[in-house]
């Protein structure tokens, strides 16, 4: 069985004031799917087993209530205003004990051939989805060498790819990512992005993190009304 932790606890301040009543994963592909059901639905039917794990924490009983009857576990981040994505991702560290395990942000839409392709087949190293053909100043960009990450962050001035919001985990180096994620929480790191932690490993502890290309393939993470509309459209061809 994989486990899928899909983190949702954001305010979404990029999209504001349309985030000011509801979570940016609450928005409608269609009248009937919001971004994150169609996360939790794409993942269910490739990988009708699946532990599904929802991190919530901004407007949580609308986001629980939009997945009601969809078979997912809740936990919360309390401290969504204060905090990043590290401490979702502490907060749901039991689950990093799973034998496989996926990281993916809840605001992503993804089209049904990197579902089925990446996010819900089991990996025996660690890796993250990036995309070569998106590359923006500002986004979460990586540098990479022989399909190998060197380090990812949103300050970069040259880079290779962005990063595509997907990490998946074989169970060695999701237990060293539960490691390095109390560490930084008991540094009072708790307004970093979790994936700092995966290049912290990097740099200090020798860790070797790959990376798969999906340039050309249809995803969008939803951080715009632009992004919102390109989700929209991605939907529609589905």
């Amino acid at each position: 069985m994989m486990t899928y932790i899909i983190l949702a606890a954001g305010k979404g301040n990029n999209l504001q004031p349309l985030t000011l009543k509801y979570a940016k994963t609450s928005y409608k592909l269609d009248e009937e799917t919001t971004v994150l059901q169609r996360m939790v639905r794409s993942i269910r039917r490739a990988d009708k087993n699946a532990e599904i794990v929802v991190v919530a924490g901004y407007k949580a009983e609308v986001v629980k209530a939009e997945l009601d009857g969809e078979n997912v576990k809740f936990v919360m981040n309390p401290f969504y205003e204060v905090t990043n994505s590290i401490s979702s991702v502490w907060f749901a560290r039991e689950f990093l004990e799973r034998e496989n395990v996926a990281i993916v942000h809840g605001d992503v839409v993804f089209s049904d051939d990197i579902i089925s392709e990446y996010l819900t087949v089991s990996t025996d190293y660690p890796y993250v989805l990036v995309d070569s053909s998106k590359t923006s100043p500002g986004a979460y960009n990586a540098v990479i060498r022989n399909n190998q990450i060197l380090v990812m962050s949103k300050k970069l001035e040259n880079y290779t790819a962005r990063y595509c919001c997907m990490t998946k985990l074989d169970p060695v180096s999701s237990r060293l990512l539960k490691e390095e994620v109390d560490s930084m929480i008991n540094a009072n790191m708790y307004d970093q992005y979790f994936e700092n932690g995966l290049v912290q490993m990097i740099m200090f502890h020798d860790f070797q993190l790959f990376c798969k290309d999906i340039a050309g393939k249809k995803w969008s993470e939803v951080d715009t009304v632009d992004d919102l509309l390109t989700a929209q459209e991605i939907h529609r061809g589905s």
